[in-house]
């Protein structure tokens, strides 16, 4: 026997269904679905109307019944491999182009220490160069090296005109002084997009007279670097056709690398941005309030279903390494949103891994480009 409000809510359902494509056959399948979960449980079903449109989809469990809005799609992954090799092959024709014009562009790493993760990204940096066409320059030091030999190398690196791109991969090891080290890099050179002069220019409205206008719905006309991470974030939004103007977006996470430059990024593109911390009162609550969630805290799986608005985006930048005695090292990637659950609320969310990270080389690339195009006075 249903319960009236079981029979309230067919009856709601069933007049919605009336008025769409197909109704005869949706309303009776929609009353023996419900009258038969409260005896066992049924999987989901979805109706489908015969134009292009979607009718929207009805999940029923026992006994209550959760309704999607008409044209309403289902969850999808945003794949940042497959949008990151679109990138790079783009690259390839830009950096075919300016060889031609005699000017191929160069990207110098510099590696401090025998990190094992260090070098693994080092190595992949040097193979996405190889495949776009842009030269790479490595500069290896030993755990040991002075900090004078680094600043040295990256004085002669400045001057060099065939490297447009510095990075010095981080970690360094303790007795150097970071903060020292990148800043010594010259601000046109720091595809990392971390030098003071570029992290400030990031935070420029230019909402005041006489200022520069920057149309920053195309990120290749920027006139200095931006950090990589936070620049691939914005680049799968808008590749996975996500509008970022009029939104409200919740970055969780303030660090320089990219909580704080994907939150000056959104507010450029004109979403309401808010930032999530650890001394945020009720954190999930304001979480719950965004269309567009990017998480960047290292900690893992710190966002929950719960914490996810249905329907939201959710971009995950952490990657974190838990315990797995099933995995043959022992380990298995996470990222810092709770991916298998919050998938089920959220409309579009990336993996871990194979969302955010192969972004962040490619936007290396992309930086180390417009450095060389910049270098030419190029637009």
């Amino acid at each position: 026997v249903l319960t009236n409000a079981s029979k309230e809510r067919d009856l709601m359902h069933s007049r919605w269904l009336w008025r769409q494509p197909l109704s005869f056959l949706a309303i009776p399948l929609l009353t023996w679905h419900s009258a038969f979960a409260l005896v066992r449980p049924l999987p989901p079903f979805r109706f489908c109307s015969l134009s292009s449109r979607p009718l929207g989809s009805i999940s029923i469990s026992r006994p209550d019944i959760r309704l999607f809005s008409v044209g309403s799609l289902a969850m999808t992954d945003i794949d940042g491999k497959a949008i990151a090799s679109s990138i790079r092959q783009e690259l390839k024709v830009e950096v075919d182009a300016l060889t031609e014009k005699g000017s191929t562009p160069g990207l110098a790493v510099v590696l401090v220490g025998s990190r094992r993760d260090s070098k693994t990204y080092v190595n992949m940096k040097k193979k996405a160069c190889e495949e776009c066409g842009i030269v790479s320059f490595g500069y290896d030091f030993a755990d040991t090296a002075e900090e004078t030999a680094i600043l040295e190398v990256v004085a002669e690196l400045n001057a060099n005109p065939k490297v447009h791109g510095i990075l010095v991969q981080l970690p360094l090891p303790k007795h150097m002084d970071e903060n020292k080290v990148l800043n010594s890099i010259k601000p046109e050179k720091d595809v990392d997009g971390l030098h003071p002069l570029n992290a400030a220019s990031l935070t420029s409205t230019s909402t005041h007279a006489g200022s520069l206008k920057l149309d920053w719905n195309d990120l290749n006309q920027i006139p200095f670097p931006i950090a990589c991470t936070p620049l691939g974030c914005i680049e799968l939004l808008d590749r996975s056709g996500v509008t970022i103007r009029g939104k409200r977006a919740v970055v969780v996470g303030r660090s320089n690398l990219v909580g704080i430059p994907v939150a000056m990024l959104l507010m450029h593109r004109d979403a309401t941005v808010t930032i999530v911390h650890s001394k945020t009162v009720d954190a999930e609550k304001v979480v719950k309030e965004a269309d567009i969630v990017i998480a960047a805290v290292g900690k893992p799986s710190l966002v929950k279903k719960e914490w996810i608005k249905e329907g939201a985006v959710v971009i995950d930048v952490g990657i974190n390494s838990i315990d797995d005695a099933s995995k043959k090292k022992g380990y298995r990637l996470v990222g810092d949103v709770d991916y298998e659950n919050c998938k089920e609320v959220a409309s579009k969310i990336t993996p871990v891994p194979g969302g955010v990270g192969p972004m962040t080389i490619a936007m290396l690339l992309r930086n180390t480009v417009n450095a060389c195009k910049r270098s030419l006075q190029i637009s």
